[in-house]
């Protein structure tokens, strides 16, 4: 089986852009995205952003060298603007903002049609299999710094 162009998004410059598309199960009754789901469109963006620049998750999770370790979000603002709803056309864009040791800062934003509906402010750690933090391994910076 090949796989799907774009089916994880693209990176644009300095950006990861992937679009979504607002689903009936998106939405709570009054017909707007539920709130949690702009946490789950952000988690794909970043997901699919680290896949696109080498960094698999299923990989991290047996690496054969550094153990396993995972990413899990410390720390994350976020702003609801707008209300997205069902069949809205939206892009999720996640731009690194910076990293050290066993930390990233990332900002996120859910677009549509150019316009900021919900933003992000998100701080990202590397764990090792007993949840402490666990500082990049060279290859996993080296590629994060080249986004």
């Amino acid at each position: 089986m090949t796989e799907w162009p774009d089916l994880a998004g693209r990176i644009d410059g300095n950006r990861h852009v992937l679009p979504v598309r607002v689903y009936y199960e998106d939405t709570d009754f009054s017909g707007a995205v539920y709130h949690a789901n702009y946490l789950k469109f952000c988690e794909r963006g970043r997901s699919d952003c680290l896949r696109l620049i080498g960094i698999h998750h299923n990989e991290m999770h047996w690496h054969e060298t550094h153990g396993r370790m995972g990413f899990v979000v410390r720390r994350m603002v976020c702003d609801f603007l707008k209300p997205a709803r069902i069949d809205d056309l939206l892009e999720v864009e996640t731009r690194f903002r910076e990293m050290g040791g066993a930390r990233m800062e990332l900002d996120q934003k859910v677009l549509r049609a150019g316009e900021v509906l919900f933003s992000a402010d998100v701080t990202v750690a590397l764990v090792d299999a007993a949840g402490r933090p666990k500082r990049f391994p060279e290859d996993m910076a080296a590629a994060l710094k080249t986004f």
